[in-house]
This record gives C-alpha cells, structure tokens and sequence, in this order.
C-alpha cells in the first residue's frame, strides 16, 4: 500500500500567526484561497480563526463553504460580476473587493454599499482601478461611505525594491485625499515583515501562515511531505539513473527509490542535488522525478533500509530549501500537491 504523506502541523500555523502578531497591531485577514493552497481551508479556518478577524478567499464556492465554520468576516478577494452573484454574496455576509468599473456599476445599481474593498491600482498593473478613476467615482458616491482602501504590493518580499516606495507613495497620497473613517491595507506577509509600518487598518497574511516566507527564520513550515523509500540498488561508476539518463554516476553509489513523483504533484522539473532528508541526514535527489518514484542518492546515509521515511519538506528541513534551489516559490510547490497524497492533521508542540 502507498503510503506518501502530507502531514500538516496545526500547532505551527498557531504559531506563525503570533510571530506575525508581534509586527502588527493591524487586524489580520488569513488568506485560504485555493483550499488553503492545498492544505484544506476548513482544517486551515477552525484552527486559527480564534486567531484572525478575517478570512479572505477568491471563489463563491470557497466562500460559502468557508461560512459553514466560521462567522468572521470574509472577503471575496477579487469580487463578483454578476447580479445572482451578487445577491447570493449578500444573503451569506461577504465583504467584496470592488475592482473595477463593470463590478461597481452593480453595487450601485442595488445601492448597496456596506462591507466593501475597493482596490486600486498602485503599481502592480493587474486589478484594480487606476487611481484617477477611483477618485471619480469617490467623489460622486463615496464620498459618505465608509469602506476600505486596498492595493497589492508587486515587491514586498525584497525591501530595497524601489517599487515598494513607489507604490507606499501612490497609495498614501490617495488615502490621504479620502474621508477618515476609511480602513485601508496594502500589507501582504512582506510587507508585515519589511515594512511593518504600513500595516495600516488590515493585514492580508497568506504565506506567513504555513512558514513558506523567505528571510525570517522564526516561522516554521507547518508541512511534512514525506514518503518512503521502495527499493535500494547499487550502481556502478558511469552508470546511469532515470528517464534520459541525466544523472551518471561519478563512482560507485548506492540509489533509493521512493515512492512519489510527478503524479502527486512533485515536480518533474526538480534539479539533481536538491536536498532531502533520509534518517535525518542529507541526502540528495538523483535523476529525473517520474510520474511515480523518484530516485535519491542515499550512499553516505547510515543503515539505509527499505521502509525508511524521506522527508522533502518538514518543520526541520524548510518548504524554502527546496524551492529557492528549483526557481519556485512555496506556494507554487503547497499547490502541486494531489489529492492521492494522504493528508494528516495533528496538533504537535
């Protein structure tokens, strides 16, 4: 019986959310689109949401599922375009991100303005409206309404990107135009991190929570992906591992297959060298991941037996490890994850 794992460690999302608590006073939003970037938004939600005044989601679906757990606050997070949509968000309580022209044409069609985000454009040039042309609509309808201001930053993850200042300027000089019972938020898990000034009224934490951030070494990845190893076999020096022969043994090596591959949503494209851990020592992934196993170079790893566990990520061996030597991003590697993977939740201190 295949036993790859996905163990999820609730008490770690616990604790990156009072690491992020000690930057921010700012109520925060906890970002679970995407089923929670596959860790599962309902285990996700009843876990923390003692913790967080807000959840925030792209999908109705997602949403109303979501307010089966939880009477907190919830935000569609890039809105609704259609009437039906609409009534069907108002009937649950969902706050909405007004992003556009076509989306705000409906809510003043219904004249209905309470629990609404209007994103605006400051830089990152994918939703939201460009700043003069909110104004417009601020001083015809607005003006009176209290609501929030809300844009995205593109760089918050590298701090003397110079499009953060750009963005903080464009973004303070509207909101300084606006009336003072606006809320606004611009800060993402960077921006708490490198700019914790501009928490402002709301943080949107998303990565943060699962320990997937770069550069901040306190909070911890709250996933283990492991699997174990199927078979260990000797090769001979010159000999080759895998689909294409990439991998060639440099000398004689011993190589374990284990049982997890591109149809659990681990990367075809994971480079050799990339670190794994086998009975808590390094070992290294040797030849091409296919569809089902993939192979490790286990040769320096004591008393190495079939049956042993190979972790690729673990709150010990950082989600970041392997990303930042791939070209992906944590996200990227939590959402690959398939459903053939068996996923656990357990609270561990």
């Amino acid at each position: 019986m295949r036993k790859t794992e996905l163990k999820i460690n609730l008490s770690n999302l616990n604790h990156n959310i009072d690491v992020i608590k000690k930057f921010t006073n700012a109520d925060i939003q906890a970002v679970v689109k995407a089923n929670s970037y596959g860790l599962s938004a309902s285990e996700v939600a009843k876990t923390i949401d003692d913790q967080v005044e807000s959840f925030s989601v792209i999908t109705l679906g997602e949403a109303i599922e979501l307010r089966k757990i939880s009477n907190k606050k919830i935000l569609l997070m890039q809105g609704v375009y259609s009437q039906e949509d609409f009534i069907n968000s108002r009937k649950n309580n969902f706050d909405l991100v007004i992003h556009n022209e076509h989306q705000f044409n409906i809510v003043k069609d219904n004249n209905s303005y309470e629990n609404l985000w209007f994103k605006v454009n400051t830089g990152m040039n994918r939703l939201g409206f460009e700043v003069e042309d909110f104004l417009k609509i601020y001083d015809k309808y607005l003006n009176d309404k209290d609501f929030t201001l809300m844009s995205h930053l593109s760089a918050s993850n590298i701090p003397n990107d110079p499009s953060n200042k750009t963005q903080f300027g464009r973004f303070d000089s509207l909101a300084s135009k606006l009336h003072s019972n606006v809320s606004k938020s611009i800060a993402n898990t960077g921006c708490i991190l490198n700019f914790p000034e501009k928490s402002f009224d709301w943080v949107r934490v998303g990565i943060g929570i699962f320990g997937g951030y770069i550069g901040n070494h306190d909070l911890k990845t709250a996933m283990t992906l492991k699997s174990p190893i199927v078979n260990i076999r000797k090769i001979r020096k010159g000999e080759k591992v895998g689909y294409d022969g990439r991998a060639v043994a440099l000398k004689e090596m011993k190589i374990a297959t284990v049982y997890i591959g591109y149809a659990d949503g681990f990367p075809n494209h994971i480079k050799d060298g990339t670190l794994v851990k086998v009975n808590d020592q390094d070992a290294e992934i040797f030849g091409k991941v296919s569809m089902d196993v993939t192979t490790v170079d286990v040769t320096n790893i004591d008393e190495c037996k079939i049956g042993d566990w190979c972790e690729f990520f673990s709150p010990n061996h950082s989600i970041n490890n392997i990303t930042s030597s791939n070209n992906l991003i944590s996200y990227d590697m939590m959402i690959r994850i398939k459903s053939r993977v068996k996923r656990i939740y357990k609270k561990l201190g």
